[in-house]
């Protein structure tokens, strides 16, 4: 599996109070984009992942990811984990964001990469891309988010004879009005645009 990774600044607007430009992007760090391609189970995404570490929240974070989120149109729908097997989405795309704990967690399939992921973190996965938890701590809970229309999401496990219909469920998914972390003009809007 193949991989393109880049990473950028990224403007954290959607934090609720007033802050210069800079000092937001200095809490808010980068957001990193991960590509993955089929792997003949897994249908993945012309669109990068993108991982937010870090993303500075006050109080209960949680609370604070499901206010975010919504703010943002991709209302809340769950506080959980994430399922230990291969698994993702045809029909919506999804945020997850580390409300407490740590984990590891494969994306892109069984052939994918690995990534540590703990408090502040958030995950923004398009339509189609494989994920799943390894190992975690007992205290581990992300908060889950689908954009505004998306919310019936569906649960789809790798089947190389549901591949195609998978493919063809995730070229209609539209795209979402907004970055879920960083709004409108934010990052998701300037990458996932341009593909």
């Amino acid at each position: 599996m193949h991989t393109l990774r880049t990473t950028f600044s990224a403007v954290c607007f959607a934090l609720g109070f007033a802050t210069s430009v800079s000092a937001m992007a200095a809490q808010a760090g980068s957001a990193q984009q991960v590509l993955f391609q089929s792997d003949g189970l897994i249908p993945n995404s012309r669109l990068p992942v993108l991982i937010y570490r870090n993303v500075p929240l006050d109080g209960d974070k949680a609370a604070a990811f499901e206010q975010l989120f919504t703010r943002n149109g991709w209302p809340a729908q769950w506080r959980a984990g994430i399922f230990d097997y291969h698994h993702y989405h045809s029909n919506a795309h999804e945020v997850l964001g580390v409300a407490s704990g740590t984990a590891r967690i494969t994306l892109g399939g069984e052939h994918g990469e690995h990534f540590d992921i703990g408090p502040g973190d958030v995950l923004v996965l398009p339509a189609g891309t494989g994920h799943r938890r390894i190992e975690q701590s007992s205290d581990f809970m992300v908060v889950g988010a689908y954009p505004r229309g998306q919310e019936s999401y569906d649960i789809q496990r790798a089947d190389r004879t549901t591949l195609a219909a998978a493919q063809a469920r995730i070229a209609q998914v539209p795209m979402p009005e907004a970055d879920p972390v960083t709004g409108r003009q934010g990052v998701l809007m300037s990458v996932w645009a341009r593909l």
